[in-house]
């Protein structure tokens, strides 16, 4: 099981950390929500918790609790510019189908 971050998103990461003056990296998750069931969670890290699963990509540490692990075994976290806007995009091989306000996916 793995979750990996493209190299221009632990760029972007660490990027953040290091204006923000702490953190060690991202904290990854589902929820249940939207029109399709699940949303993805994104936050940054300050600590390791004793029951999440640890992966380093590119020097960036990303944590994933086990409960969301399943849903997001085998992603990849990319940073994307697509003209004037920006952000993270999930590459989730797990996904099969996503509602049409992009808000919520279903696995």
């Amino acid at each position: 099981m793995a979750v990996t971050l493209t190299q221009a998103a632990a760029q972007h990461v660490q990027k953040y950390l290091a204006r923000r003056g702490k953190g060690i990296g991202v904290r990854l998750g589902v929820k249940t929500t939207g029109c399709s069931g699940l949303a993805y969670k994104l936050e940054y890290a300050d600590d390791v918790q004793p029951e999440d699963h640890v992966f380093d990509s590119h020097g960036v540490k990303v944590l994933v609790d086990p409960k969301s692990l399943p849903y997001l075994d085998g992603t990849e976290l990319d940073f994307v510019r697509e003209g004037l806007n920006e952000g993270f995009k999930f590459r989730n091989p797990n996904e099969r189908d996503r509602c049409g306000c992009g808000e919520s996916f279903r696995v």
